[in-house]
Formats: structure tokens, C-alpha cells, sequence
């Protein structure tokens, strides 16, 4: 047996009728070898099994059992795995005061805990790397493998404020990865979390202009504003003030101009919460230049709303968030442009946008012609209160779930926790429809907290985070 064996993934699912269904592979089976080698992570695993020809080595109740399988070249095998990385998550050995896992309370599941600093978590599933931890192995690996987008963190292109706010003496020159990745055509995204008094003002136009002098070929960069929670150690960090936040609007927008002017595109987008707590309008939506930072928090609103609206042609919907990588399995969706040809496709999201109802005990499920409450985050609510006043329906209302367990200036609507949705339905009556958007759950159905849907106080229906799925929602008891 491998010494591997405890690091191996573990099979969670078989798809019937697949290939690996038909030679007997089961849930549970430890798979130690693909084709003669132990995969490293699902990117492995993914070229491995795209073979027409694969061969499994399995542990099953302690007996070793291989696998050979015959397949179409690039048919799925029908196997889902445990999880992304097959070794050991390369974690993180910067001490960033704005790091957001520094900022959880102690008691919540150990995963959370877990500060990655993996460009595989990157490439799969949006996590931004710093690229401290970098070498010319991975280099060599992403280039010849073609792992591209990835996401790097800048905040930064001083070497020494760079090199200050990672609290890592190699953040000062960890960069020059980056310009390799570019060098070598790999796509990279940006982003610049700005922490007042720290990256802003004269910093944040120094890091404009060593984006567009040292990194014009990133596809785009996302500025985002520094969460706190109430659990936050540092002194030194602070939401932004509403004057603040206009500022760095200002400055964005000031960019954009530049960068338009010599790049023919406006390179660098802020982050929806920017315009929201500057008390601005959002940009139109043409100004997004096809929303490439969208599952940063970048056009959001402007999507949620055209889809809301029916102006939509696709929907875009939203990642798992900040947790994505240790909520859930690694997503067929995140590396099928792995494969020279596959079979997965996204279930249309108004179909599924309101087949999951949850409810506590003997609860009945709520007519369909009853009363909605749209649960939302506080600055969702601000997105989703006017298209619903739009509806001109008095049988509609938005719940604003407040976010008393992470507290600070946390709003967003993927940080809510059990505890806030409880004390929220808490307040409201028996036998209305409660909406809940599945961006604030695991994939079974558990908040950050460890609390479960049907631990609720009220039945609710899960609900796609997309604003087509909400219309659907809403027009069925229109």
C-alpha cells in the first residue's frame, strides 16, 4: 500500500451507467494510483482520467483492488472525488492584518481556519495567491500545463509597502512571478484590497501606475474594500469612511481614463460595496467591459439586476465565496476546459431555483400563494429593494439579515450565518415563503456557523443567487 494512502482522495459519488459505475467502482474507494502514479491534485487526476485507457488503484476495506476501464477519450469517468488537492494545501506564511481568517471567532469548523497560498486553489476555484510561496517548479507546471486564469493578489507594487502589508520579506519581490506568468501568456487577475491608511491615496495611485507601467497584459484587477469583523486584533484596521469610498471611486474611475487611453480598456474595476457605501450609482453596465472580475463582488448588482429584469441573455450567478475551497467537492465546472471534450453542462438556474424547500419537525410547507420574504444580506438588500418595489406587489418584502455573529462591516449576503437568518425568521410569521439564496450554504445545506436550513426557525426554499432564479421565485405565486 502507499504511503500516500491517508493523503489519497476518496471517492464521494459515482454517476450510474458510467464507466467507472460499470467496472465496479464504489463510494468510499481510496484511490491511491491513476495509471501507475498518485495524482496530486484534481488537475492531475483530470489528464489522467481523460486517457481512453485508465487504470485504478483502489483501497477498499483494507484490500487493494485495480480498476482498468475503457472509455471514449475525454468522457468523463464518473467519478467525483473528495477534494481539490490530493497532497497538502500549500498554505499561507504571511501575517496580512486585513486577512480575513484572522478575523473568525474560535469555535467554527477547523476547515475555515485554513489560510491557503495555492496557486491550484487559484486555478480552480478563484482563491487569490500572493505567489510568496512560488517556485520554478510551479512555473514550469501552470506554463506547460496552461493552469490559466489565475488570481494573484497585488495590493501593492511597492516592493516595500508590498513587502509591509503581507508582513513577508518576500513580498517585496514575489512579483517577479507574476511578470513571469505574463511572459508567458498565462491569464492572471488581479486585486487590491485596500486598507485605509495603509494602500490608499498616494499608494493606491503609486500601485495604478505600476500596474499599467509593469503588468499591462493582466486581464483585469478588482479593488475591494477591507472587511472587518468585530473579531478583528489589529488597531490598525478600519472600514473605509463614506468619504474614503468615494475617494477610491474617484481614483478608479480617474484610472479607467488611462487606461483606456493607452491600453483600450479600463483594466481596473471597484468592488459594488465601494459604490454603496460612497452613496454613488453603479456604473453602467457597458462599463464592466463584459464583467470579468464579477465573482469578486465586481458588477454584481448590475448583473443580478439585468437578470432580474429579464435583460439578460445568460445568467452569471455567483462562486461559494471566500469559503469555496473548503465548503464543498472541487467543481467538474472549475477544470472542464481540461478536457479535449466534456459532458458536463449548468443546470439552468430556473429550473432549479425553487425545487428545495426545508422544513423544522411537522411544519407544513407554505402555499405558494403566500406572503415572500426575500432574505438577504445588508448590502444586498440595497440591490434587491428597488427591483422588488419595481414588481409593485404588497405580498413581497425583503428581510435584511444583519450580520450581528461576524459583526464590523460585514454585509454581504455569502457571510451570512444560521444564527443571524434564525434571529431574523424569528421575528416573522407562520406559513410565508422565506427565500434563501444558496450563496450562504455548504452544499449540505450548512451556514459558516455549522447551523443547518432545517434548524431554522421557518421552512425556507433555497434559492439560486442569480436574479433570473428570484424572479422565477417570486412570479410563482405572481
Amino acid at each position: 500500500m502507499s504511503t500516500r494512502a491517508a493523503l489519497s482522495p476518496t471517492v464521494v459519488s459515482v454517476t450510474p451507467e458510467s464507466p467507472a459505475a460499470d467496472v465496479g467502482v464504489l463510494p468510499g474507494d481510496e484511490i491511491v494510483r491513476v495509471n501507475g502514479d498518485e495524482p496530486r491534485d484534481v488537475i492531475e487526476w483530470t489528464f489522467a482520467t481523460d486517457e481512453p485507457n485508465v487504470e485504478l488503484d483502489v483501497v477498499r476495506g483494507g484490500l487493494e483492488l485495480a480498476f482498468t476501464i475503457d472509455k471514449a477519450p475525454g468522457a468523463p469517468l464518473g467519478v467525483e472525488v473528495s477534494s481539490a488537492v490530493f497532497d497538502r494545501v500549500r498554505t499561507c506564511d504571511n501575517h496580512c492584518e486585513f486577512c480575513f481568517i484572522y478575523q473568525l471567532p474560535k469555535g467554527m469548523r477547523r476547515s475555515l481556519y485554513l489560510k491557503d497560498d495555492d496557486y491550484r486553489l487559484s486555478f480552480l476555484y478563484g482563491n487569490f495567491t500572493t505567489l510568496t510561496r512560488f517556485t520554478e517548479a510551479d512555473l514550469e507546471r501552470v506554463v506547460t500545463e496552461r493552469l490559466s486564469p489565475l488570481h494573484v493578489s497585488i495590493h501593492a507594487t511597492d516592493p516595500e509597502m508590498r513587502a509591509h502589508m503581507l508582513k513577508n520579506r518576500r513580498g517585496a519581490t514575489s512579483l517577479r512571478w507574476l511578470r513571469a506568468l505574463l511572459d508567458h501568456g498565462i491569464s492572471v487577475r488581479g486585486q487590491v484590497v485596500v486598507c485605509p491608511g495603509q494602500n490608499d491615496g498616494v499608494v493606491f495611485d503609486d500601485t495604478m501606475a505600476g500596474i499599467l507601467d509593469e503588468y499591462p497584459e493582466l486581464d483585469a484587477v478588482a479593488v475591494v474594500p477591507l472587511g472587518v469583523s468585530r473579531f478583528n486584533p489589529a488597531d490598525t484596521m478600519r472600514p473605509h469612511t463614506q468619504t474614503e469610498a468615494a475617494a477610491i471611486v474617484d481614483t478608479v474611475e480617474s484610472w479607467q481614463h488611462t487606461f483606456l487611453d493607452v491600453l483600450g480598456r479600463r483594466m481596473v474595476y471597484v468592488a459594488d460595496e465601494y459604490y454603496l457605501m460612497a452613496q454613488r450609482p453603479f456604473p453602467a453596465g457597458v462599463d464592466y467591459d463584459g464583467f470579468p472580475m464579477h465573482e469578486d463582488g465586481i458588477g454584481m448588482a448590475r448583473t443580478f439586476e439585468s437578470e432580474f429584469r429579464g435583460q439578460a441573455d445568460e445568467v452569471t450567478g455567483v462562486r461559494r465565496g471566500f469559503f469555496a475551497a473548503v465548503d464543498a467537492p472541487p467543481n467538474p465546472a472549475a477544470y472542464t476546459g481540461l478536457r479535449t471534450c466534456s459532458s458536463h453542462e449548468a443546470e439552468p438556474a430556473a429550473e432549479s431555483a425553487v425545487d428545495t424547500a426545508v422544513s423544522v419537525g411537522v411544519t407544513m410547507r407554505p402555499s405558494r400563494r403566500a406572503p415572500v420574504g426575500v432574505l438577504t444580506g445588508a448590502m444586498g438588500a440595497r440591490v434587491i429593494e428597488p427591483l422588488v418595489a419595481e414588481l409593485g406587489r404588497d405580498d413581497v418584502r425583503v428581510l435584511p439579515v444583519d450580520n450581528k455573529f461576524f459583526g464590523g462591516n460585514t454585509g454581504v449576503t455569502g457571510l451570512m450565518t444560521g444564527a443571524d437568518v434564525a434571529r431574523v425568521l424569528g421575528t416573522q410569521p407562520a406559513g410565508h415563503r422565506y427565500l434563501l439564496p444558496d450563496v450562504c450554504l455548504s452544499d449540505d445545506g450548512r451556514f459558516l456557523d455549522g447551523v443547518s436550513v432545517d434548524e431554522l426557525p421557518r421552512p425556507v426554499e433555497i434559492v439560486v443567487t442569480d436574479g433570473r432564479a428570484l424572479r422565477s421565485a417570486l412570479e410563482v405565486a405572481a
